[in-house]
């Protein structure tokens, strides 16, 4: 088994719940989950990287993505901007994702602007999908893609967590 392959396990209690952080050993954030369902995080992980894929539990020495996670809930709303990432998908997905990224803090985006953003203005709906399968919330802001009329769309974390982080971002949008 190759380091690539263990990952480090973190816990983390947010204002809207608690969080795992999956980090590798080049400290770089491969996945996030709210709730502390560890055995369903592993089994993802495990699809995407393989059945040798262990996760290891370390609170001891913060990493970087829970320390800018951190800041980020305590009021530093870039701090997660600086977070080194890597996560699996297709191509596709990873170019919605590098989009994802590029949203600046406080604004919102809706999936025809993100479509035709990465130069795919009528691949609407698999931006909608590779958003919604974005295994990095917040670091990979899918958050901040809202309906064509403003209005809340789906997020894996549920609406009123999405609501919440909008506000805390001080983004404007209806619903």
């Amino acid at each position: 088994m190759t380091n690539s392959l263990i990952f480090k396990l973190e816990r983390i209690e947010s204002p809207i719940g608690a969080l795992l952080i999956v980090t590798d050993a080049q400290a770089r954030l491969r996945a996030m989950q709210w709730d502390a369902d560890e055995r369903r995080l592993e089994q993802r992980l495990q699809r995407h990287y393989g059945p040798a894929c262990v996760l290891r539990s370390d609170d001891a020495s913060p990493s970087q993505a829970r320390q800018a996670l951190e800041a980020y809930f305590g009021g530093d709303l870039h701090a997660t901007e600086s977070i080194t990432v890597e996560a699996a998908g297709t191509p596709f997905q990873r170019e919605v994702w590098a989009a994802l990224r590029d949203i600046p803090v406080g604004k919102t985006m809706s999936y025809g602007g993100l479509a035709a953003k990465i130069g795919r203005p009528k691949a609407v709906r698999a931006v909608g999908l590779a958003n919604g399968a974005n295994p990095i919330g917040i670091v990979v802001p899918c958050h901040r893609v809202i309906g064509a009329d403003a209005s809340l769309t789906g997020f894996g974390g549920g609406l009123d967590r999405k609501r919440w982080l909008l506000s805390h971002e001080g983004a404007h949008y209806i619903g």
